[in-house]
């Protein structure tokens, strides 16, 4: 079962193939959802200190009805923290906020500042908040730590300067819009590749290859998108809310034919729609 399937981080830890994305998650209702997706079966939780619901998240995980080793828990540093002081009040933050006595995973949210996504060289800002990072992996604070959204020349000029290479690195994966450069230089280099919003923010949703080869597995949409991000050897974190879409979400146990497989590859749709102002999806 999907669900129950991990990788293996580059420092031993285990990270579950499939998780739950938490953005756009009110704080008021994320301990809800948290606690509906661990009920179903998720151990991997996904949130960031941009989404705002941190505290939610965190009441959600102390609250389900297993026990707080076996859940998986990633957040993110804010973007615009590029200071070593910034960085360590902000992990220490997360952790009070969140009410737990450690975070598996600690993302850099992006390589540079949200106004100036893919714009500057913010190199000396994420080597110092990366130092703040390596020590509170030292510490035991964080299990695991890592990247989101770094271009591979971003990851290159962090551990130029660093003791540790990232576990991870998450950044935007999805039929139509599959980084290949990023996921071989990972494999390469002992970085494992989490895809967020792999249904394209539901902005592929009615994308006809797709659909047909949807039909042709007998699955939905959204089940042959997160199947695919999976078979890539990749993380899958689709987002919501709704405990009924959680499980149906989870419902992938199947198996993409290589030829199949190598269509989704080779397909591009990038049109994000009313969320296209997003740095992530126009990457500005």
């Amino acid at each position: 079962m999907t669900l129950n399937e991990t990788y293996t981080l580059s420092n031993g830890v285990e990270i579950p193939k499939l998780g739950l994305g938490t953005w756009f998650i009110e704080d008021a209702d994320a301990a809800e959802a948290v606690r509906a997706a661990i009920e179903i079966g998720y151990r991997n939780i996904d949130t960031a200190q941009a989404y705002g619901n941190e505290r939610g998240v965190g009441e959600g995980v102390r609250t389900a009805s297993v026990p707080r080793e076996e859940i998986f828990v990633s957040t993110k540093l804010h973007a615009e923290i590029k200071t070593y002081d910034e960085a360590v009040a902000a992990i220490d933050g997360s952790l009070e906020t969140m009410g737990l006595d450690y975070i598996d995973l600690f993302l850099i949210h992006a390589p540079q500042p949200w106004a100036d996504f893919r714009g500057g060289d913010y190199t000396d800002g994420n080597r110092a908040a990366w130092k703040a990072m390596e020590e509170a992996l030292a510490a035991g604070k964080v299990r695991a730590i890592g990247v989101s959204n770094f271009k591979n020349e971003d990851v290159d000029a962090l551990v130029a300067g660093a003791t540790v290479v990232p576990h991870v690195n998450q950044v935007l994966v999805h039929a139509g819009n599959t980084p290949q450069d990023i996921l071989t230089y990972s494999a390469e280099h002992g970085i494992v590749v989490q895809g967020y919003s792999p249904m394209g923010h539901g902005e592929i949703l009615g994308n006809e290859t797709i659909g047909a080869l949807a039909a042709k597995y007998g699955v939905s949409v959204p089940q042959l998108a997160i199947r695919y991000v999976i078979q890539l050897g990749t993380v899958a974190l689709p987002k919501t809310a709704n405990p009924a879409r959680m499980k149906a979400n989870a419902d992938v146990d199947f198996e993409i034919s290589a030829e199949d497989m190598q269509a989704l590859l080779d397909l591009e749709a990038k049109d994000y729609g009313n969320v296209s102002f997003f740095p992530v999806y126009s990457g500005k």
